[in-house]
């Protein structure tokens, strides 16, 4: 693998904290970005000397600009946000939480990375999206939007600098065990037989989709192949989605907490 001075975003989740082990010995210099000290400091921890810190909240003007290190080649923006629930339980600062972690953020740290980035012989940016970017699912309604919009911000911007230095990668792992799924959206994945990954193993896909870049990267089967079917095929994925709402409704919160990474 190439040698990296990297900025990671989301450092202080679960998946973070693993996609920053995994990383650390790749680095000259990783910056780990997130909103709990102390969980940032284990993720520090995990990585070894390599790896600052940086407390930041993302949905914020201030966390975002904040955010910076010289010479970087890789970008990874992990930072998430999102809720199991109806869209009608939602409040429009929940919705606006989401938009602002998901999208926003995303695209204000790459544009303002990008002249550092494309000063580079070669560069990297990983947007961490997730097979629910392909595949709208009831329950998800916001988060969906959020990821299907970072998966058309990450497919221009390759386009866009497809005659350059950086080149645009896009990783969709589906259901994870993190704490952005809680309780409720575990149990309604284990009554319908949907698979979580593990969080070192979704890290070691982030490495494998470095060390051979592709465009996008699905992960999981049979949700890969899904999502993919969703694109050709809605009505089919409608149909068999209509036969599982009475389970997801049954599991979908009373009222929503906001979750993020």
């Amino acid at each position: 693998m190439k040698r990296y001075r990297a900025v990671l975003t989301g450092a202080s989740g679960g998946l973070g904290r693993a996609i920053a082990a995994a990383l650390a010995p790749h680095c000259d210099e990783l910056l780990l970005v997130g909103r709990d000290a102390t969980r940032l400091a284990e993720s520090a921890a995990a990585a070894g000397p390599v790896a600052q810190t940086l407390i930041a909240d993302l949905a914020t003007a201030q966390g975002r600009a904040a955010v910076f290190l010289p010479g970087v080649n890789l970008l990874i923006n992990n930072a998430g946000a999102g809720d199991f629930a109806w869209l009608a339980e939602q409040n429009d600062a929940q919705l606006a939480r989401i938009v602002e972690t998901n999208v926003t953020a995303p695209m204000q740290l790459t544009r303002r990375l990008l002249g550092e980035l494309a000063s580079q012989p070669e560069a990297w940016i990983v947007n961490v999206g997730s097979i629910m970017g392909y595949l709208g699912y009831p329950g998800y309604a916001a988060y969906c939007a959020s990821k299907f919009a970072l998966r058309g911000f990450s497919e221009a911007l390759r386009r866009e600098l497809a005659d350059g230095p950086v080149r645009v990668l896009h990783l969709a792992p589906r259901a994870t065990r993190t704490a952005m799924n809680g309780a409720r959206a575990r149990a309604l994945n284990a009554e319908l037989g949907v698979a979580m990954d593990e969080p070192a193993l979704v890290a070691r896909e982030l490495l494998e989709l470095l060390r051979r870049p592709v465009r996008e990267r699905l992960l999981g089967m049979p949700e890969a192949l899904f999502a993919r079917l969703n694109q050709l095929l809605p009505g089919v994925v409608d149909r068999a989605l209509r036969r599982q709402l009475p389970i997801i409704r049954r599991h979908a919160p009373a009222s929503v907490e906001g979750n993020s990474q």
